[in-house]
């Protein structure tokens, strides 16, 4: 190579390199911009978003929300036949449940024949061996929901620790030997 080629090869890298630093130079002077306007932009846009929540949370009423606890969440079905047996039972174990903070038990009941006749026994039962009942007559054959006070059931007095939730269908309640109830939807409220 001769002196005029190395000339030649040294400017165009001179000039190739200078070329692409004047580009970074230019995206230099844009970046900044884009960066802060982009920030600016997210700032304002929170800000409005955050106006309008609190305006809209302001301007709506109140509404009373009703705490359930589910403890059986799909429909059961007690199948009796007092042949040989005096009654049949459906229990939910409770495991020492804590119901200070609960008001109610509801439950939705129903019977397959209409023309049964079916009174059903509905017991709490807690760890201190303290036992209370309340009493439904003529379970309906269509979904009837059902919503009873903690305080129907007058011999617990300590609800701090209940341990057991029976459903009881007795042969003496009942006018047929055989049939069918439902119990779906239990949950204590608040």
């Amino acid at each position: 190579m001769d002196k005029k080629e190395i000339y030649e090869h040294l400017a165009n890298i001179y000039l190739d390199a200078s070329s692409k630093t004047k580009r970074r130079k230019k995206s230099k002077k844009y970046f900044p911009f884009l960066q802060s306007g982009l920030l600016f932009g997210i700032i304002i846009i929170a800000t409005l978003s955050l106006a309008q929540f609190t305006r809209l949370q302001n301007n709506l009423p109140q509404k009373s929300t009703e705490i359930a606890l589910f403890l059986q969440n799909e429909a059961v079905k007690i199948n009796f036949n007092f042949d040989p047996a005096k009654k049949e039972i459906f229990s939910l174990k409770l495991n020492n449940l804590d119901l200070t903070r609960y008001k109610n038990l509801s439950f939705a009941v129903r019977k397959i024949n209409p023309s049964d006749t079916i009174n059903m026994r509905v017991e709490l039962s807690s760890r201190f061996r303290e036992k209370s009942a309340v009493y439904f007559k003529n379970i309906p054959s269509a979904w009837q929901e059902y919503s009873l006070k903690l305080s129907e059931f007058k011999d617990i007095s300590n609800w701090s620790e209940m341990d057991n939730l029976s459903f009881i269908i007795e042969e003496w309640n009942v006018r047929g030997k055989k049939g069918i109830v439902f119990i779906d939807d239990v949950k204590f409220l608040r």
